[in-house]
């Protein structure tokens, strides 16, 4: 069993690599097309979509196989997800740009697709960051409360991916009933619990206790005395009548 673990993990973890192997042999042989750093702007977005929504659907099949081992690969994919964002990020920085702030802070300003891309990414950011196990046991529930922000991210990503493309829906369309299918499974299970839980505990009801001053009943019965009469005669007089 532990072998098999092991052999997953590590095929998820060589499956996270793929797209980029694939994505740098396509530069290498020149097959980005006439706009390539579009075209690499796209590709990595799109990766760091798709495993925040891997990330996302963890939750929904750990509740339904009830297999409490997935919550590792959550981490590991939500990490992927971080990456090929952070990749996404510096080819804007660096091959679009060549990290001229003063066009960047401008490109920022006037496109507004980007201010979604920024917040998404700052919220991803964060989660990667907390993502190890101390800062889970350091944060207590506000580790929770801030993981929660992952479909904030996601809905930041399809907005920033949609008004970058200009026009072309359908993978955004895609993504968008994706996160609303997901979403929903939450919410449904938010309610189930919270039924059960109000079936389990009623609260409508209250217990009153009297106290009651308890009274003592003797337990003896008197018994009914007897009197005895002893009757006594005069022997002398007896005795003189004798013949």
């Amino acid at each position: 069993m532990v072998l098999r673990l092991n052999n997953l993990w590590s095929l998820t973890i060589i499956a996270g690599l793929l797209p980029l192997v694939w994505l740098l042999i396509d530069i290498a042989f020149d097959n980005l097309g006439s706009n390539a750093i579009q075209a690499l702007h796209i590709r990595l977005g799109d990766w760091s979509l798709r495993f925040l929504w891997l990330t996302l659907a963890i939750t929904p099949v750990q509740t339904i196989t009830k297999w409490r081992g997935m919550t590792d690969y959550r981490q590991l994919l939500g990490l992927y997800a971080f990456f090929y964002a952070t990749l996404h990020l510096l080819a804007y920085l660096l091959l679009d740009h060549g990290l001229r702030w003063g066009i960047i802070g401008t490109d920022i300003i006037e496109s507004s697709y980007i201010w979604f891309g920024i917040l998404a990414y700052t919220i991803v950011f964060l989660l990667a960051l907390t993502s190890p196990k101390w800062a889970k046991k350091r944060m207590g529930k506000n580790w929770k409360k801030l993981h929660r922000y992952i479909y904030i991210a996601a809905i930041a990503g399809i907005l920033h991916y949609y008004w970058q493309l200009k026009g072309n829906l359908a993978e955004p369309l895609f993504y968008l009933i994706l996160i609303v299918l997901l979403l929903g499974f939450r919410v449904a299970v938010w309610f189930k619990n919270r039924k059960f839980n109000k079936m389990m505990i009623p609260t409508s009801k209250r217990l009153v206790v009297v106290a009651v001053n308890p009274v003592v009943i003797p337990e003896t019965i008197a018994e009914p005395q007897e009197t005895i009469v002893i009757i006594q005669t005069p022997l002398k007089g007896l005795r003189n009548r004798a013949p």
